[in-house]
């Protein structure tokens, strides 16, 4: 039997999420049909509510009719089983609202917020609901994409944007893939990636568990800004792929890579191009990036749109492809 195709990997990701949970949630989840396995984004729980799957189309209940409600010892259990036992060593991440576990899936948590002073970060008194993400490699996300953003011999600077769960994280991971092994766009080139999160790569010990290519060089778990620094001084990237900045010092080390003659490739939550255009961080960004990348939802299916960087000054040197 050959390896398995795009859906089977699909469900293979579904089973591994779902594998996290403890036995009896992980049990009903695996009552659904097979077909939605491969289609779920995200298991939410919430206290008093149903168990629900997130699915392109909405959240859909489990069992159908909602007859099983999440109690708060579900919701402490699910927290106990992804971090194995070991909540309490999970605070820092927690302090960020979720935690990534084994194979890049991450567990977003939300509950009573207890105020420190001295200002230290708050932290969970009483959890109230949760939300898995389902981490899915999508072979062929990207397909195309790289074509699009050619720039000379190289690509554009360019800047993926979509709300929350459209799938930006697995657009990048699959645009460091295509990249990095080469194709019609040309030559295989290296990759760095700062992924902070664990979610592009998601590295077990020291090897990426999703495809990020055969020349990609992932730095895991680290902060952004000085991740960036570090691959430009120990990797000689010529691509640098980070995901969802925020941070003035993200953009600080970027400028500082792109003066040093690599290619940028980075996401950022927003809802488009006038969203976009209402940050303030706009200008510094119109300084990095000379292409947008919009995903759009249409019905169940995601589509990508090439946009130039609103008021973004063309590099000197830098010639555009029609």
């Amino acid at each position: 039997m050959g390896p398995p195709g795009r859906e089977g990997k699909a469900t293979t990701s579904y089973e591994s999420a779902i594998g996290l949970l403890p036995p009896p949630l992980c049990g009903l989840l695996r009552t659904l049909p097979r077909d939605v396995w491969g289609r779920a984004e995200e298991v939410r729980l919430r206290a008093g509510r149903p168990l629900t799957v997130s699915l392109p189309e909405g959240e859909r209940a489990l069992p159908p009719g909602g007859r099983y409600l999440v109690e708060p010892h579900d919701l402490e259990a699910v927290l106990e089983a992804v971090t194995r036992g070991s909540a309490h060593t999970a605070l820092s991440s927690l302090q960020a609202g979720f935690v990534t576990a084994p194979g890049g899936h991450r567990l977003g948590v939300c509950g009573a917020v207890v105020r420190r002073e001295n200002g230290a970060p708050p932290g969970l008194r009483e959890i109230s609901s949760v939300c898995l993400r389902v981490a899915r490699a999508v072979p062929g996300a990207a397909d195309g994409l790289p074509l699009r953003l050619l720039c000379g011999d190289g690509f554009f600077h360019t800047l993926i944007l979509s709300p929350p769960g459209f799938g930006k994280t697995t657009l990048l991971r699959d645009l460091a893939r295509q990249i990095s092994d080469g194709g019609a766009h040309g030559a295989p080139r290296r990759v760095a990636l700062v992924d902070e999160r664990g979610e592009v790569a998601a590295c077990q010990r020291g090897r990426p568990q999703l495809d990020v290519g055969a020349h990609t060089d992932v730095l895991d778990g680290c902060p952004k800004a000085w991740g960036i620094m570090w691959l430009l001084r120990a990797m000689a990237p010529q691509v640098l792929m980070v995901d969802e900045i925020t941070a003035p010092e993200d953009m600080d080390a970027m400028a500082a890579a792109r003066g040093c003659g690599v290619t940028l490739f980075a996401t950022l939550h927003a809802g488009g191009l006038r969203d976009l255009a209402t940050r303030p961080a706009h200008r510094a960004l119109s300084a990095l990036f000379q292409r947008v990348v919009v995903i759009r939802r249409d019905g169940g299916r995601r589509r990508c749109e090439v946009h130039p960087f609103p008021d973004a000054p063309p590099p000197p040197g830098e010639g555009e492809t029609p």
